[in-house]
């Protein structure tokens, strides 16, 4: 037999062979009619399962958002329908408004001096715990529970009266020969009370240190004391890269939490930003412009600022993570 006519008896069986091949993938990929009936349940019970979230999400997240957004370029009192002004409450805010960059420069004093020491506090504590077994879980207990009632009306108002003229703190300074008058009608000393009011809410973020720093390996701490590390060498070079992706989580979410104070300071002023404007965060002071003021457009341009600000500095911690955040697993 030529090669021509081998070539012409084992091309079909080729072709044939291939076009089984074919067919046969063709019925592995595609679905039955019973696969695409049940796929349909499941989607249409996941679909089902989604819609309330879906319907609250619509209804009172993006919608309110949106209508915000409209109301910030309008002015609106709550009484008569929305004016539209286009940018006038952007211009006047940074431009007219004393109190408006008086309640930016307190908010921004609280966020920069507040947050780096509460967390501070958190890890200190967090790495007391994780050397201490005995008495560990009513430590964490003891040092979580703040962090829950921290927000609430009934804590700032027994804050306030801690810290009035008269009160246990200021009792307790004239003991040494420290005569206060008490921290909340201090102008000098009312921010840092609100700042300390913080701290003490360290119970969260040390959770979440102390979670990170179970995860940590010994066997990297057994290797810097046998090259003659000591603890504070130990701590720079093995602790903070290992805990720099938990650094970043507590970092990014306490910087937004701090943006948005308000209870604590409307509770300690009576709702008046005082002393001298010192408690006037951005929150409390967009709250009595919309409500008190009833200038509900100017509130919500302030707030679509804090959107924007909260916004960018999230996007610059994102954007600086990779030069100090290490990952398991990730080469630097």
């Amino acid at each position: 037999m030529s090669i021509a006519q081998e070539a012409a008896v084992t091309q079909p069986s080729t072709a044939t062979g291939t076009s089984s091949g074919s067919s046969d993938d063709s019925r592995k990929t595609s679905p039955t009619p019973g696969r695409l009936k049940a796929n349909r349940r499941e989607n249409v019970a996941g679909y089902s399962f989604l819609l309330p979230w879906m319907i609250g999400f619509l209804g009172l997240t993006l919608g309110p958002m949106i209508y915000s957004l409209y109301l910030s370029f309008t002015k609106y009192n709550l009484f008569s329908d929305p004016q539209f002004v286009g940018f006038d409450n952007y211009v006047r805010m940074f431009t007219q408004d004393p109190q408006f960059m008086q309640s930016v420069q307190i908010t921004l004093i609280y966020v920069l001096v507040g947050t780096p020491v509460k967390l501070a506090a958190a890890l200190g504590v967090a790495m007391l715990l994780n050397y201490r077994n005995k008495g560990s879980g009513f430590f964490r207990s003891s040092f979580y529970a703040p962090s829950l009632i921290g927000a609430s009306v009934s804590v700032a108002i027994v804050w306030r009266a801690m810290f009035s003229s008269g009160g246990p703190v200021d009792s307790s300074l004239s003991i040494f020969g420290i005569n206060i008058g008490g921290w909340v009608g201090n102008i000098s000393l009312v921010l840092p009370m609100m700042i300390l009011l913080a701290v003490w809410q360290f119970g969260a973020p040390m959770v979440i240190f102390l979670a990170g720093l179970k995860q940590i390996p010994q066997e990297l701490y057994e290797a810097a004391s046998v090259d003659g590390a000591g603890p504070v060498r130990k701590f720079k070079s093995v602790t903070l890269p290992m805990l720099s992706s938990v650094i970043f989580f507590n970092l990014l979410l306490e910087t937004i939490n701090a943006f948005q104070v308000f209870s604590s300071a409307f509770i300690i002023s009576n709702g008046s930003g005082g002393p001298a404007g010192m408690t006037n965060f951005y929150t409390l002071y967009l709250y009595k412009r919309g409500f008190a003021d009833g200038q509900m457009g100017y509130a919500a341009a302030m707030a679509w600022v804090l959107l924007i600000v909260v916004a960018i500095i999230a996007f610059v911690l994102f954007r600086t993570s990779n030069r100090w955040v290490h990952y398991a697993g990730e080469s630097k």
